[in-house]
């Protein structure tokens, strides 16, 4: 896999690139918040320490091309409102997992849907990866409009997969083709 080190990728209200150490208190703004938090498979960050960390982790990995976080940055402010990843590469059989979060703040104003189609367009264009994943809460109704909306379909249920503090919880899995995903713009285009 190549470094993602130098990767932006710009929309007209968005830039996605990859985290830096200036991030960090913004990333902990958002990986603390309960509300974001709330359907995540591990508990709301408590120390602004677990952010830095997080960006070292990222970093080494983003040169590595074993993993993709991007930071997601509203241009109009320069503020960092969300991450989306790929993450779990399998080379062989050109498939990877999506994540992705968002502050809470920046709910409801399309940013997400925004964000994952510059991710998705990347993974599958330029990557040229066959297969996305995504594997979220069933009970997150938010984020399974927006896989759907993006194409993905839900392939699965497993039953009590995450345990985050005493709370059990499903995993719903979501997957997406390349061929799902140039589908509609094949039928624009004619």
């Amino acid at each position: 896999m190549r470094s993602f080190t130098n990767l932006e990728l710009h929309s007209d209200r968005l830039l996605l690139r990859p985290m830096q150490q200036g991030d960090a208190e913004e990333l902990f703004q958002i990986f603390s918040h309960p509300q974001a938090m709330r359907f995540w498979s591990h508990p709301a960050w408590t120390s602004i320490a677990s952010a830095r960390e997080q960006i070292e982790q990222d970093e080494v990995e983003v040169a590595e091309g074993d993993h993709l976080r991007l930071g997601i940055i509203r241009k109009q402010d320069e503020t960092l409102i969300g991450t989306c990843s790929l993450f779990a590469f399998d080379k062989q059989n050109r498939r990877c997992e999506v994540g992705y979060a968002l502050h809470p703040d920046a709910w409801h104003q399309g940013f997400m849907q925004e964000a994952l189609r510059l991710l998705l367009n990347y993974a599958f264009e330029t990557l040229d990866l066959n297969r996305l994943e995504a594997d979220i809460d069933p009970r997150n109704l938010a984020s399974a409009k927006s896989l759907e909306r993006l194409g993905f379909e839900q392939e699965g249920l497993l039953r009590q997969r995450w345990i985050v503090g005493d709370e059990v919880s499903d995993s719903a899995l979501y997957g997406l083709l390349r061929d799902d995903w140039r589908a509609p713009k094949a039928k624009l285009e004619r």
